[in-house]
């Protein structure tokens, strides 16, 4: 039997530290005399005294968690932050329903970015900055749980990256929380400076801090319904380009970087796979823009670094509707909201390592069909790959595959249309933001979806940004026998 007790303990100080958070848009909204103040304040009070409760319960028992603990736990927590943070929506004075409020929580956690709220440029800054500040905590939450959680858990490829981290980091760092502050502290740091070029460059500087958070965080959260295209600078646009960019960077670089070893960022075959794709499809969009569409040449170059940018890492900001690019803009984005950036970054999606690992075992595959009794290894960054580690990345691709299809075909039984459905599924699933078509597309939001829709939504954005397997395996009657 699992003891729940060091799980309810982890749970109560995260849920405590979400309480705590609620206290920012709750000053925000009292200094401005709004009277949603007063709903963060109950909110937050309701769920301090849930988080201090389960503190104090569970205190007396052992920290120190197993594998199967760590899985309840993970899936746990991003189940109950959402349903605790959905509470200042629901009661807002934003006329959401707890099903929207559900939903808006969930995709700020995960980073997902897809919205139900309406006119955004008169909401209250409380809710604003509540927005931004769940997906900014998912963020730097998501990098935690991909350099620590994941690993230990084997789950999709992910033990990859603790063989290959594991030596060094325990030399230079031998304690994790130590790893997790460096951690910490180049995030805020490019919070920070991401906030300061908004603001230079012309936001408000309420503006500039809201999407300093969700650009580094690729979650994609606006102030504005029509997003960065609001503001039609192309020095927002560069700035948000490059720090997008920088988020879906593995944040375990960045901290070889600031010890000296700056060139480990570009001599990473993850990174350079990355750049490389995202080069080559930003490349593809503006030749079809500015040649085959008549698209000025400064105009087609910006919309398409920007938009291009944006789908590939998850953010999902959007300045145009890229629905209204011509033919080859729909299944380009399509493709592009599966790939997602590095493992290790704020981003969302499959993942290039795991390409990477595809690609390199077929590879191998091929290569034994025409020599049957050669003998092949398959490598990443210079390393063998362990077949454990090839079998889980083959598995999680078929997951993937198959929860996307169901995902789309259960949306299709509640009434969507194809475009609705199919990119609505992709965009949950991989953590995206906006999909495609009039009605969720960037021009667009959820607000219109059947409730079901909504929590089947909310379902795959869980499963998404836990790599499936954690939430799956909960499933299994083996799991919970002794």
């Amino acid at each position: 039997m699992i003891d729940f007790r060091p799980i309810l303990f982890v749970l109560g100080v995260l849920v405590t530290t979400l309480a705590v958070a609620m206290m920012v848009p709750a000053f925000v909204d009292l200094a401005v005399f709004n009277d949603d103040w007063q709903v963060f304040a109950v909110s937050g009070a309701l769920t301090f005294f849930v988080g201090v409760m389960l503190v104090l319960t569970c205190h007396a028992r052992a920290r120190t968690l197993n594998v199967r603990q760590a899985f309840v736990l993970t899936t746990l927590v991003w189940v109950a932050l959402p349903a605790f943070a959905a509470i200042p929506f629901a009661f807002a004075n934003l006329d959401l329903s707890y099903t929207d409020a559900f939903f808006e929580a969930m995709s700020g956690l995960t980073t997902t970015g897809s919205t139900v709220i309406l006119g955004l440029d008169h909401a209250p800054p409380g809710i604003l900055l509540w927005r931004s500040l769940l997906q900014w905590l998912g963020g730097v939450g998501i990098v935690m749980m991909a350099v620590s959680v994941l690993p230990l858990l084997q789950v999709g490829g992910m033990q990859l990256f603790r063989m290959e981290f594991a030596e060094r980091m325990e030399k230079a760092l031998p304690r994790a929380a130590q790893i997790a502050a460096w951690i910490g502290a180049i995030y805020l740091f490019m919070t920070m400076l991401c906030g300061l070029l908004y603001f230079v460059a012309g936001m408000s500087g309420f503006e500039a801090i809201n999407h300093a958070m969700t650009t580094v965080a690729t979650g994609g959260y606006s102030t504005r319904d029509s997003s960065l295209g609001f503001y039609q600078s192309h020095w927002i646009d560069i700035i948000a380009t490059v720090f997008m960019i920088a988020g879906s960077l593995p944040f375990l670089l960045y901290f070889q970087a600031v010890r000296g070893r700056p060139m480990d960022l570009l001599r990473d075959s993850q990174v350079r796979w990355f750049l490389s794709i995202l080069g080559v499809a930003v490349l593809l969009m503006f030749f079809y823009l500015w040649r085959t569409q008549g698209w000025e040449f400064g105009r087609a170059a910006q919309l398409t670094a920007f938009n291009v940018t944006s789908i590939m890492t998850g953010t999902g900001y959007a300045t145009d509707d890229f629905a209204l690019w011509g033919a080859f803009a729909m299944p380009l984005f399509f493709i592009l909201m599966f790939i997602g950036g590095c493992a290790g970054s704020t981003t969302c999606g499959i993942k290039v390592f795991r390409f990477q690992v595809l690609l390199q075992t077929a590879r191998m595959q091929f290569r034994r069909l025409l020599q049957p009794h050669g003998v092949f290894i398959a490598y990443y960054n210079g390393k063998p790959i362990p077949e454990a580690v090839a079998e889980s990345v083959m598995s999680f691709f078929f997951l993937f595959a198959a929860l996307f299809v169901l995902l789309a075909l259960a949306l299709g039984l509640m009434g969507l249309d194809f475009v609705t459905a199919t990119s609505g599924a992709a965009t949950a699933i991989a953590n995206v933001g906006p999909g495609l078509g009039p009605i969720i597309g960037p021009s667009g939001n959820f607000s219109t979806l059947p409730d079901g829709a909504k929590w089947l939504l909310s379902v795959g954005m869980l499963l998404g940004r836990l790599e499936i397997f954690t939430v799956l395996v909960l499933l299994s009657p083996r799991f919970w026998r002794v």
